[in-house]
């Protein structure tokens, strides 16, 4: 991140809300020039109509920010908890009140608990520092993660930044600004040129984005630009400085924006429509809208449905609203790239191709609508089921006498008729697995996100404790090239394998065990399960030999399993705790070898008499055509080996899983670990979230559980 110099930020919980931070503060060091863009809604709050009556102005010094709590429609108590948090504001830092700019953002029509808010602030100005993410992470409100962005120009031989701090992922709509954003430079530029600047790039960036055309109460764009860079000041908007700031502030703002939209609430993807060849400037921006506000476009999007004809519909009924010029004659549509309408004809397409396509993260929609010489670009998100959970729940709130709002667990997020049906079906599963072992592999994106580690360690504990004897085998591959490179260390590899010296060997051993086991166990342990942590050298449990590379070239300290002593693991596992094993094994010879963690976990499922076997990765499963298979039998796991479909990667894991259920197990399955609670729900579900992999194909009529 960019930081411009003399802003400082805050963030800490003040009880706004039950535990998550609640209250933000950001600092000029200097008096700055501000303006401001606010929503359009005649509900707003008094933060915003505080705000507006003071901007643009060139004496600003500080934002001041809570959340959990939107402080509107409170009648005029709202209006004195707000004139009050920025009164204790001006207080704690000794500078104007009307220098002193105010935003809150929460659930609407609940008193703010003010008293709080004015009791933290000497907490709070006492945290001050130059670090923003305290104060990106006490504005969230349903947001999954923080939004900052930030660039870097140099005006004049003056180094100039800019950094954006935003929030947002319901109730987003185009209607000025909705949401909360923070802009800070510290350029020094005239108050007029700043605020045209600003409300010119709030229309193509905040204003061109929608999650669920619900336009909030409380949305502000602030920006503040304190002067300290000592550029000579920015006096008109199409001086070079001029152009060169604001195609900066607009790349800070579009990337808040593409956050935004793709943090929507409950979003699988986010949706960036281009419409091209409009008559005008606002027709363009219209149709972009009309598709990235559709709900049946929206649902098509995350169903990852290339229905081409529900962004037409959208566009054609737009065009009709506002009177822009369309005909379908003229028009064609593209989806990632791949022509599906043109000039007035569907076009032939692969089906299933495309809908590999549309399981990226971002989906592109491009549209021409004629030979107009206007385009516009749109940001939104699919919609998805959670979307009514989040906001059903959103709702369900009970305000406790002393300020916090919590929510009413009784009004969760399913039907009582959905939750009896998903723990029946859980049940079965439950009963099915009690008492079986069953093998984790443990890599990817899953050991290294902190909430992702806590959630993995949480299912294993809720495996455990419905019966389930669980076994886990790490890995660590890019946390033993990270140590070596810190070391001084290249990591070499022969036909994908990593070269093992004796001075990596002794890296490798102490990063697998001494480090990534321990941490695991750790997990585990606040999760409130028992884990004991082996090494494959501990009580003899992994014998190995040498590998040598299939180009014949030697590996050094690379090996094999030759056996598995599995005494070690019962004996853990009849007492009760989880045992954590690293992929280091002890040859004949003496020497310690590093084993694959994937062949590891396999020779271990089948020693230890596993059923099943799970490899969490980070991919959804095995695909073809880039679509997920569910359900494969050994021998077509084989074929599409053999056929070229499994390559890469994964290959080391299907010959991995071939060894596992030659050898007894019964099951299988790859699933996501970037998902959190995978886990429970590939085995404890019906349909499964993976790909499993069973030892013999169904018999004809057999009733194929994912479980």
């Amino acid at each position: 991140m960019k930081i411009p110099f003399g802003f400082t930020f805050a963030g800490m919980t003040a009880g706004i809300k039950v535990k998550r931070p609640d209250l933000a503060l950001v600092l000029s060091e200097l008096p700055a020039v501000a303006a401001g863009c606010f929503t359009q809604s005649k509900s707003r709050a008094p933060c915003v109509d505080w705000n507006q009556k003071r901007l643009p102005r060139t004496d600003a010094r500080a934002i001041v920010a809570n959340s959990g709590n939107a402080n509107c429609l409170a009648g005029a108590e709202g209006e004195e908890a707000n004139a009050q948090m920025a009164g204790s504001v001006a207080a704690a830092l000794g500078v104007p009140v009307d220098a002193v700019l105010t935003c809150s953002t929460g659930v609407i029509g609940v008193p703010l608990p003010v008293a709080k808010v004015s009791a933290a602030m000497p907490d709070l100005v006492a945290r001050l520092g130059p670090d923003p993410l305290p104060t990106a992470e006490a504005i969230m409100t349903t947001d999954t993660c923080t939004k900052m962005a930030s660039r870097e120009i140099f005006l004049g031989g003056d180094r100039v930044r800019i950094t954006g701090i935003g929030k947002g992922s319901g109730m987003i709509h185009p209607n000025m600004a909705t949401m909360l954003a923070f802009i800070l430079t510290d350029a020094a530029i005239d108050a007029e040129v700043l605020d045209a600047m600003l409300r010119a790039t709030v229309d193509d960036t905040f204003n061109m984005v929608s999650v669920d055309r619900d336009t909030s109460t409380n949305d502000q764009v602030l920006v503040l630009a304190n002067g300290m860079a000592e550029n000579d000041p920015i006096t008109r908007r199409d001086s070079p400085e001029g152009e060169l700031f604001a195609a900066a502030l607009a790349e800070v703002c579009q990337e808040l924006t593409r956050a935004i939209a793709g943090d929507g609430e409950g979003a699988q993807h986010l949706v960036t429509v281009t419409v091209r060849g409009a008559e005008s400037r606002d027709a363009a921006r219209a149709l972009a809208r009309a598709v990235t506000e559709s709900n049946l476009s929206k649902a098509a999007f995350f169903g990852t449905d290339p229905n081409w004809g529900r962004v037409l519909a959208a566009i054609g009924a737009r065009a009709a609203e506002g009177g822009h010029r369309f005909v379908p004659a003229e028009a064609s549509v593209k989806l990632q790239g791949v022509a599906v309408f043109e000039h007035g004809k569907p076009l032939p397409f692969d089906a299933d191709a495309l809908r590999a396509l549309l399981r990226g993260d971002e989906v592109f929609v491009d549209v021409t609508v004629g030979a107009g010489a206007f385009e516009a670009t749109a940001w939104g998100c699919d919609l998805s089921y959670d979307y009514v959970r989040i906001n059903a729940d959103y709702a369900a709130v009970l305000v406790d006498p002393e300020g916090p709002v919590r929510r009413d667990n009784r009004l969760d997020n399913k039907t009582p008729e959905l939750k009896a049906d998903t723990l029946v079906q859980a049940l079965r599963y439950i009963e099915r697995f009690a008492g079986t072992r069953a093998v984790v592999k443990y890599g990817g994106a899953a050991m290294v996100r902190a909430d992702l580690k806590d959630r993995f360690a949480e299912d294993v504990r809720l495996l455990q404790a419905v019966g389930l004897r669980p076994i886990i085998v790490h890995g660590g591959g890019p946390e033993i090239s990270r140590t070596l490179e810190q070391m001084g260390q290249t990591s070499e590899f022969i036909d994908g394998l990593r070269v093992t010296d004796a001075a990596s060997l002794r890296v490798v051993e102490m990063v697998l065990t001494g480090q990534i086991n321990k941490e695991v166990v750790s997990s585990l342990a606040r999760a409130g399960a028992k884990a004991v942590g082996l090494s494959g050298k501990d009580g003899g449990l992994i014998e190995a030999r040498k590998l040598q590379a299939p180009s014949g070239r030697d590996l050094g300290y690379v090996g094999e399993v030759a056996g598995v002593n599995p005494e070690v693991i019962e004996l853990l596992v009849g007492k009760g705790f989880i045992p954590v094993v690293s992929p280091i094994g002890l040859g004949r010879d003496g020497h310690t070898y590093n084993i694959n963690a994937d062949t590891v976990a396999a020779e271990l499922a089948v020693a230890c008499g596993a059923r099943k076997l799970i490899f969490l990765t980070d991919v959804a499963g095995i695909l073809a055509k880039g679509l997920l298979v569910s359900e494969m039998s050994a021998e077509e796991l084989e074929l599409r080996m053999n056929d070229g479909t499994v390559t890469g990667g994964m290959l080391p894991k299907a010959q991995a899983i071939l060894r596992a259920l030659h050898g007894g197990v019964e099951t299988v399955h790859i699933i996501d670990g970037r998902v959190p609670h995978n886990v429970v729900a590939e085995l404890f579900t019906s349909r499964g979230v993976g790909t499993m992999i069973r030892a013999g194909a169904p018999k004809e009529g057999e009733e194929v559980p994912m479980g």
